[in-house]
């Protein structure tokens, strides 16, 4: 048994110091998961928190007592007076002071995607300057002394100290937004570049169910433990710095950007446990050829240059509706629109949405290849359109018929599973598809940053827009999702198994204004065939 396991790993390709590596790069990947679901669970304890703090006193009475009970700690703040009466210019300065609580609790939520949207231009940047491994060291810095920040956050001036910790974390998923997949893709074999590909958002996705589960208010969403549930990311952090001193650097950095062939082919016999190492290092000849004849290409050039103008739209358009969707919407405020909803326990529910969502990851993993990129998108967009409207016709009717909630949560839980099944991680892989070598690193650069922007716009604006739009808000989204579903059936082709020639073909059939090429590098991007 023993040796016929050995047989099977070794034609696969899959040795111990792969997996070990793997599962130390996708360390990271957890993090960032862990950093999208933490703020979720705990948000009225948080808001409540901030209300003390602040000195703002809060609507629900019972809430006040609730926190007086639960309250064991002593906190830097002047309680008003129980005996408090609300003149009309009270009330003034009341809604003025619960409006600054929701802001500051929207920018708790967003100062996370601020982070990110900064650093994600400079991922890519320090795995070539520092090397990869010593880059994801360096980024765990990042990573440690947002969650010391959140970790003390409860011994001084809260909402600063965890908007400032968001904000530092964000930088750290920023970064290895870029490096975990970059790293994952350079040390995997060819054969399994895909399937290991995939651990990135996998370990994400499980990342956001371990914050929800641990954010229940028995494990560490309580009163108490709270500020320890955000801090608890430096513990993957603290883990991955340790087990990075035992992983192989990549052996196309070494090759490629160091040109250190000696280095190279010592880092490959320890990932594929073999001598015989010829085939990686004649591919990896290769693609230094290749990279080294193609410049790399501007952010200006991609939408200046003809040829790169209509992908570059397209790709950032499916960015953002990726974000657009309302999905983050969802996972950054789900146990609050449950209860709305009427559902008794939603954090539990909240925890059903994160288990769906790990659950259809996995299975878009095994649909990606067989259905098709385009096909499996709009599947995916169409679903959550209807998903949308169901949920908001749910809401809406929820005070004349109880049984509504259920609507809801279902069209959340299918919303949820349809994102999952193609807009989540289909456009990370079109991007890349999209652009030859040159102009793939600032493509990537700049969907990447969209991305992060896009998610920093609905954290910050959700709240707001919920509150404004009441239960008909995702009637709101369902009409954005619809308008990118059309743009996505009119504007995006497939790229299920066409080479980079034939994409470009996809792209000038479907442009209206499509011109003929006028230097050599556009002629190797649209090289055309008599049948064009």
């Amino acid at each position: 048994m023993t040796w016929l396991l050995k047989t099977i790993l070794q034609q696969t390709q899959i040795t111990g110091t792969l997996v070990f590596t793997v599962f130390t790069a996708v360390l990271s990947s957890f993090q960032f998961g862990y950093d999208i679901g933490v703020i979720n669970a705990p948000q009225e304890i948080i808001i409540s928190h901030y209300r003390h703090v602040l000195g703002v006193p809060l609507d629900d009475r019972k809430a006040t007592n609730n926190y007086a009970i639960n309250r064991t700690d002593s906190l830097p703040s002047v309680t008003p007076p129980a005996d408090l009466i609300l003149t009309p210019w009270g009330e003034e300065e009341t809604v003025t002071s619960v409006g600054v609580v929701t802001m500051l609790w929207s920018l708790s939520v967003s100062s996370f995607a601020v982070g990110g949207m900064v650093a994600s231009f400079f991922g890519g940047w320090l795995g070539d300057k520092l090397g990869r491994i010593k880059a994801l060291l360096v980024a765990n810095s990042f990573s440690l002394i947002g969650a010391l920040l959140m970790g003390f956050s409860k011994l001084g001036p809260s909402h600063v100290l965890i908007i400032a910790g968001r904000s530092i974390s964000g930088v750290y998923c920023g970064l290895i937004s870029g490096l975990v997949p970059m790293y994952i893709g350079e040390i995997a074999p060819t054969t399994l570049r895909g399937a290991l590909g995939t651990l990135h958002q996998l370990a994400i996705v499980t990342g956001i169910l371990i914050s929800q589960i641990v954010g229940l208010d028995f494990i560490l969403g309580s009163h108490d433990l709270w500020h320890i549930l955000l801090g608890l990311s430096a513990v993957p952090a603290l883990l991955q710095c340790l087990l990075l001193l035992f992983c192989p650097e990549s052996p196309r950095y070494l090759y490629i950007t160091l040109e250190e062939e000696v280095k190279a082919k010592k880092s490959l016999k320890r990932l594929r446990g073999s001598d015989d190492v010829t085939k990686d290092i004649n591919d990896m000849k290769k693609e230094k050829e290749e990279a080294s004849s193609e410049q790399k290409v501007s952010i200006i050039q991609l939408f200046t240059n003809s040829s790169y103008r209509q992908p570059i739209i397209v790709a950032l358009m499916l960015h953002v509706a990726q974000q657009f969707s309302g999905v983050n919407g969802i996972f950054y405020y789900s146990t609050s629109i449950f209860q709305t909803a009427g559902i008794s326990q939603p954090v539990y529910a909240t925890i059903g949405v994160g288990a769906i969502n790990l659950i259809f990851t996995a299975i878009s993993v095994l649909l990606v290849e067989k259905a098709g990129r385009r096909s499996l998108f709009l599947i995916g967009m169409s679903g959550m359109f209807f998903c949308a409207i169901f949920m908001s016709v749910g809401l809406v009717l929820l005070d004349k018929f109880a049984w509504m909630s259920y609507v809801s949560m279902t069209a959340i839980f299918l919303f949820v599973s349809f994102f999952e099944i193609g807009p989540g991680p289909i456009p990370w892989f079109m991007v890349a598809e999209f652009f030859s070598q040159g102009p793939r690193p600032t493509a990537l650069a700049l969907a990447a940053f969209s991305n992060w922007f896009c998610n920093f716009i609905i954290a910050l604006c959700f709240q707001y827009i919920a509150d404004f739009c009441g239960p008909y808000v995702f009637f709101l989204f369902a009409g954005v999702v619809l308008a990118f579903t059309l743009f996505t059936f009119f504007k995006v082709p497939e790229t299920k198994g066409k080479s980079f020639e034939e994409i470009a073909a996809e792209f000038r059939k479907k442009s209206s204004s499509a011109q003929r090429p006028k230097a050599a590098v556009e002629m190797e991007f649209l090289r055309s065939t008599e049948t064009v």
